[in-house]
């Protein structure tokens, strides 16, 4: 599979994209744990339809508003992990969930009487798309904010971005 590279330089800080010939594969800021991760091969820096797609959500949510759409996504990993984020992206703009949470919802999903939150936080630890598949909207079970591979204050800021008032606690 031929893979792609561009860049979007974000409030935030530059962040890297990373497509197939369809679909975004990555989307990482710079230097933030498991970067490139789903990089098989170093990829081409080519401008693909599904960057500009990207680059229009990141558009729209760093102005402020909740983008309404979602562009093509392929998630590259174990059918857990690929679970865990699709769960991440119906967490709603400006709200969070638990890893508790996520983990009971996993558990439903797989008619299994229970889930790991500690499997859980490894699997939204490992997103390869951030900010689209929100893993930021994910907070502890006392409301603390908890682990981002983006770091935390990225985390507090993308929250406070979206009209939570979440401080360290």
């Amino acid at each position: 599979m031929e893979q792609y590279v561009s860049y979007y330089e974000s409030p935030l800080g530059l962040i890297t994209l990373a497509a197939s010939e369809e679909a975004l594969i990555g989307l990482w800021f710079d230097k933030q744990k498991h970067f490139g991760a789903t990089l098989k091969a170093p990829p081409k820096p080519q401008e693909r339809h599904v960057f500009k797609l990207a680059k229009e959500w990141l558009d729209c949510y760093f102005s402020g508003q909740a983008p309404d759409f979602i562009p093509p996504l392929t998630m590259l990993d174990s059918d857990f992990r690929c679970l865990v984020w699709t769960i991440l992206l119906s967490i709603p703009y400006g709200c969070t969930t638990t890893y508790g949470e996520i983990a009971k919802t996993a558990a439903e999903k797989q008619n299994k009487p229970h889930m790991s939150a500690q499997a859980v936080g490894g699997a939204v630890g490992h997103n390869p798309i951030s900010l689209i598949i929100p893993c930021h909207r994910v907070i502890g079970a006392k409301g603390n904010l908890t682990g981002y591979a983006g770091g935390l204050a990225r985390k507090q800021w993308l929250l406070e971005h979206e009209g939570l008032n979440l401080r360290h606690k």
